[in-house]
């Protein structure tokens, strides 16, 4: 026997622990070299584990929604063994009877009859959801119970659990917004019947308790202020129109509304340095560079990631690097890197049809921007009621060292360079 350990990884310097999400394989199943096994989740990323060799996961150590930290031990692979075989059953398991594979097939009440027996599916939710033989009639051939007699019997609460009450306790299953094989399911110990009143208790992940944290902190140590603006995105919906076309075909992107928004803003801070620094303890830091963070939605909460150098990028390299975040983002696939750092955020409601907000500075930033929905409205221009594409703009910032002053005209930089989109190329 030639057994290799499985360790979780590295984590980042500022990150002293993370959880194991679910493992994508069970002991005694065979995996590849370099096949992903599990998932381990910090407060900013989520880490993938491959496994370092080929062979039988031989042992997992350390299950699913435990709190693990870098180099520990979580499980170990036989390479000299066969999947099928007897691999070693987990530390965990209990000695078992002498048949270490389960029977596909459900026990048979006394007398055998095939009207007792469960398809191999059926047999296997009913044991993993501690159902007592016989408890669910059968509608299969020769009255044998199928996977869907099963299913059915669990919803209409008919089945009853097989001398536990586990299965009464079992969380609901009530959409939470975030997938549910990535969130450890947390039973509370005396659930109440709730009937058409379901509740599900799950444990706040890493990430969003990262996300909590932070925003708190925001909340209580700056002083944030928000002021507000209106711009006539007319202007550079007439310059995507024009160019879109010629733009991906060059480029292999399209043209979006986010590029603008990042030079908008980067022409402002180049005009209003305070608006891209941030605080550090009595001291104020200006940045000489400009990382634009920029908010993106995933399926584990809000991430940041950033755009570095943003004054050295051109519209397709932005939109090339917006759309990479997104992916990621949705993927799980960001890294620590990627959004660590930053110098002044951009939050765009709008792609969820939000009119108005008051964003919150992402620390250790003093400022962000946030975006809303293009609506069309009725604006006064030159004494005439004329109907424009419009956006409300707003930007919060700390007050502790941005002044009001420049704060709007901060704001009021970044309206005029969207309405005059000619001014990102002159720099005026």
């Amino acid at each position: 026997m030639a057994i290799v350990e499985v360790k979780v990884p590295q984590l980042s310097e500022s990150v002293a622990e993370a959880t194991l999400l679910q493992w994508k394989k069970k002991a005694g199943e065979a995996v590849k070299a370099d096949e992903i096994l599990v998932e381990v989740e910090t407060d900013k990323v989520v880490l993938e584990v491959p496994a370092p060799s080929a062979g039988v996961l031989a042992e997992i150590v350390q299950p699913d929604g435990a709190t693990v930290v870098a180099d520990q031990l979580i499980a170990r692979i036989d390479t000299a063994a066969v999947a099928g075989a007897a691999a070693p059953a987990p530390a965990a398991a209990p000695a078992a009877a002498p048949a270490a594979t389960p029977a596909p097939a459900a026990p048979a009440t006394a007398g055998g009859s095939k009207s007792d027996i469960a398809m191999p599916a059926a047999a296997k939710l009913m044991a993993d959801n501690n159902l007592a033989a016989g408890s669910v009639a059968g509608t299969g051939k020769d009255g044998r119970v199928t996977k869907g007699d099963v299913l059915g019997a669990m919803q209409s609460g008919a089945a009853s659990a097989g001398g536990s009450s586990a299965a009464a306790q079992k969380p609901a299953n009530i959409p939470t917004g975030a997938p549910t094989s990535a969130l450890p399911q947390v039973a509370s110990p005396a659930a109440p019947n709730l009937g058409d009143r379901p509740e599900q208790r799950v444990p706040m992940t890493r990430l969003r308790a990262r996300i909590a944290e932070r925003l708190l902190q925001s909340q209580s140590t700056n002083a944030i202020l928000t002021t507000f603006n209106e711009v006539n995105m007319q202007p550079v919906m007439d310059l995507r129109k024009t160019f879109q076309d010629q733009f991906v075909k060059e480029h292999g992107v399209k043209l979006g509304f986010m590029s603008f928004f990042v030079k908008a803003a980067v022409h402002a801070l180049k005009k209003f340095p305070a608006v891209n620094a941030s605080i550090d303890g009595n001291d104020i830091i200006y940045h000489g560079y400009f990382d634009i963070g920029i908010a993106v939605s995933s399926p584990r909460g809000l991430v940041v990631p950033i755009l570095r150098n943003a004054d050295q990028m051109s519209f397709a390299d932005i939109e090339k690097k917006i759309a990479e975040y997104g992916q990621k983002a949705k993927d799980g696939k960001l890294s620590i890197e990627e959004m660590t750092g930053g110098t002044f955020s951009i939050s765009n409601g709008g792609t969820f049809g939000s009119m108005m907000s008051t964003p919150i500075i992402n620390p250790p930033q003093s400022a962000i921007l946030g975006v809303h929905a293009t609506k069309d409205r009725a604006v006064v221009e030159n004494g005439q009621i004329v109907v424009r594409p419009m956006n409300y703009l707003a930007m919060s910032y700390d007050h502790r060292i941005i002044d009001g002053r420049e704060a709007v005209l901060s704001l009021v930089t970044m309206k005029e360079a969207l309405e005059e989109p000619a001014r990102l190329l002159f720099d005026i």
